[in-house]
């Protein structure tokens, strides 16, 4: 029997209630109460307020550096200098982060973490993703992007056990500012942007920020474009010395041809009579084939000191996505230049609303330094539309394409697919540090999801209700000569929208756990920090392919353990080096009846070095040069397809940044300067890498 779909608020009201009564409730509560108690019997005075770097990702202000898990932030400088143009180009000399391994994709951003996904955070706000409806996040509008390596469902409820991206708008600031950015390149690349900051009216307490950009270029394949407007206003009021209100809005609309890179391995890997297939070829419809979005997104973030001991803040969000996605695409084959194709059909749109409540308590001792950490996190996620798959959509000569093979699809034959989610989790964590050597937490989370996917066509429901409760743990000792080793345990669930065609219900969630072990060192002789760490990452419930009935059952585990080195650092005062080793041994089940494998896509072998040199010194004042190396190592199809392996590659890339003036600067990017050709993996498809990218940007600022 189907169950009743409740209306939004008696299914969020439900959902507390049944957190509320999680064992974790009355345990949080009892906790507390402690720090009232500690801070009555304990008389010591707080110290001076410090200065810290830390990641809002963490949800508590900690400097990275004592905190015993992984963490990377690129800030809005890194992302000027490399002229980041899409969100998974953000990573790419940070350890532990494959980028874009499906290629160079103009409608959808690919990272894998630790040889898993990730989830994607706006200002510590879910972007929901469900099949082909996924949020794209503009580059320009951004301060920083964050990334918690691992599974973080302590934090943030159902995730996948890669970790979580972080990406954080930019906010008015205190001191008036503006830019003007025009930018020009290869692929018919065009870029105008504007971000401008000032008080209202002359007010100190209340600011705003105005960004806004036009972006239109060509995609990699023949015939594929992109033009996007962007618009993001912010604001905020001081209503009192304790708190502060943020109201946050950004509207981008996407319109042109996806590039769909699914290749062939005959042409790429596979040698042939007529050579290598052109990584610029089509093998879709260009006439036909479409891609437009529109995505709103309107929230605000209430933050407000309670007393010398509490603070309160209220992050919510409201997302809207709406997607057409017309999009062609070839079938491989090991033999045939004559290629079969498919075509993926999706007309609807998703909305979202998120409210994360956290309350974060901190006393003091002589000898402790305590961090008490509280929250409810609601979550309410909508998908409605038609979609409609076709794996008969004629054919096409790799090396010889001709468009217009095809019968046009109906749109009334598609099926009428909505999906929900609901969440509500409850939260609690606690962090001591003893004696100013010793750091320690433990936390755990219980979330309570309800998960629904209707067929409106065949007028069928599935829904499928799911409890977990997500710990963590970790340890750090804090030396004085700046070395700091931890260890630190995390799990993690996700929550699948699609049906196993076996029982014909939800699949079980994904369950994450990982074991790090690792050093972070920061010397007080050298300006920079290494950080080396040890993961062992596990996902069960894996799905397998049935290699007689073809069908995925919940019967696989998926396994990923390495080594991670990171640094930066200034060799001298003006030049600065920023370099990373991956180590990843990723195994899976999804094999076909072939057993434990090597997991399909993911390197064993990755690093990456970037040198910034400042030649005011050498006479040369406001000349900054930049280079860079980005090696990846070979990979193997996915073990169910093939053995094949994916050859290894190495990237160059460059920039020279020059400041006219204290207003004008001029900026030269190029990245992969040899233009270079090479497949960046093969996942029963193969993919070809981005080829060269020139980008020649002027910028004016006050």
């Amino acid at each position: 029997m189907s169950p009743t779909i409740l209306p939004m608020q008696s299914k969020l009201a439900r959902l507390i209630k049944q957190t509320c009564q999680a064992p974790l409730f009355p345990l949080s509560l009892a906790v507390l109460c402690t720090p009232v108690v500690a801070q009555a019997s304990e008389q010591a005075q707080a110290p001076d307020e410090t200065i810290v770097v830390t990641a809002s990702a963490l949800k508590v202000a900690t400097p990275m550096a004592e905190s015993p898990t992984s963490v990377s932030v690129v800030n809005r400088d890194d992302l000027d200098i490399h002229q980041v143009q899409k969100l998974d180009e953000a990573f790419r000399y940070n350890a532990g982060v494959l980028s874009a391994p499906y290629g160079a994709d103009n409608d959808t951003d690919w990272l894998k973490v630790r040889g898993f996904d990730a989830a994607t955070y706006l200002d510590g706000s879910r972007l929901f993703k469900d099949g082909y409806y996924g949020w794209m996040i503009e580059p320009y509008g951004l301060d920083r992007v964050e990334l918690l390596k691992g599974p973080a469902s302590i934090l943030y409820g159902e995730a996948p056990p890669g970790g979580v991206i972080n990406a954080v708008t930019k906010k008015p600031t205190y001191e008036p500012r503006g830019e003007i950015n025009v930018q020009a390149g290869n692929k018919d690349h065009k870029q105008v942007g504007i971000d401008v900051s000032d008080s209202v009216n002359g007010r100190d307490d209340m600011r705003f920020r105005i960004v806004g950009m036009f972006k239109d270029g060509d995609g990699e394949l023949n015939g594929t474009e992109n033009t996007r407007y962007y618009f993001a206003p912010s604001l905020v009021i001081d209503l009192s010395a304790d708190t502060t209100l943020t109201l946050l809005a950004s509207v981008l609309y996407d319109d042109g041809v996806p590039t769909n890179g699914f290749f062939p391995a005959y042409g790429t890997l596979i040698d042939t009579p007529f050579g290598k297939i052109d990584p610029s070829t089509n093998l879709g419809e260009p006439d036909y084939d479409r891609y437009r979005r529109t995505q709103v997104s309107l929230g605000y973030q209430l933050d407000h000191q309670i007393n010398d001991t509490w603070e309160f803040a209220q992050n919510a969000k409201y997302g809207y996505n709406k997607l057409l996605l017309r999009s062609t695409y070839a079938f491989p084959s090991d033999s045939s230049t004559t290629l079969q194709r498919g075509l993926v059909f999706r007309d609807g749109d998703t909305e979202s609303f998120t409210v994360d409540n956290k309350a974060v308590g901190r006393w003091y001792s002589d000898y402790t330094e305590q961090t008490l950490l509280l929250g409810l996190d609601l979550q309410s996620h909508r998908n409605s539309g038609k979609e409609l798959d076709s794996y008969s959509f004629g054919t096409i000569d790799a090396f010889d394409p001709q468009y217009g093979n095809f019968t046009p699809i109906d749109p009334n034959t598609a099926i009428d697919r909505r999906i929900s989610k609901q969440q509500a989790g409850l939260y609690a964590q606690y962090q001591m540090r003893l004696y100013d050597q010793w750091v320690g937490i433990v936390g755990g989370r219980f979330d309570y999801v309800e998960t629904q996917n209707k067929n409106g066509t065949a007028d069928t429901r599935e829904a499928r209700y799911d409890s977990e409760f997500s710990p963590n743990a970790g340890l750090m000792y804090l030396a004085e000569n700046g070395m700091s080793p931890y260890v630190s345990y995390s799990e993690s669930f996700e929550v699948l929208t699609t049906i196993d065609t076996a029982t014909n219900e939800l699949y079980k969630p994904l369950k994450g756990k990982q074991t790090e072990v690792g050093v972070k060192y920061t010397p007080d002789a050298f300006d920079g920090y290494i950080n080396l760490a040890w993961f062992n990452l596990e996902e069960e419930n894996a799905l397998v392919t049935n290699p007689n009935t073809w069908v995925k059952t919940q019967t696989g585990e998926v396994k990923s353990k390495g080594v991670e080195l990171e640094g930066v650092g200034y060799i001298t005062d003006d030049l600065k080096l920023t370099a990373s080793y991956t180590y990843t041994d990723a195994r899976t089940d999804e094999t076909y009846g072939k057993g434990k494998q090597r997991a399909g896509m993911i390197p064993r072998h990755m690093a990456s070095a970037w040198f910034d040199y400042d030649f005011t010194s050498a006479g040369l004042e406001g000349f900054r040069l930049g280079s860079g190396m980005r090696y990846v190592g070979t990979t193997v199809d996915n073990p169910a397809s093939s053995h094949r392996q994916v050859a290894a590659y190495t990237l160059w890339d460059a920039v020279a940044q020059y400041d006219i003036n204290r207003a004008w600067q001029a900026q030269l990017n190029i990245n992969n300067i040899t233009d270079k050709e090479y497949v960046s993996s093969c996942d029963y498809y193969c993919y070809y890498g981005e080829s060269r990218r020139i980008v020649a940007s002027l910028n004016y600022r006050w």
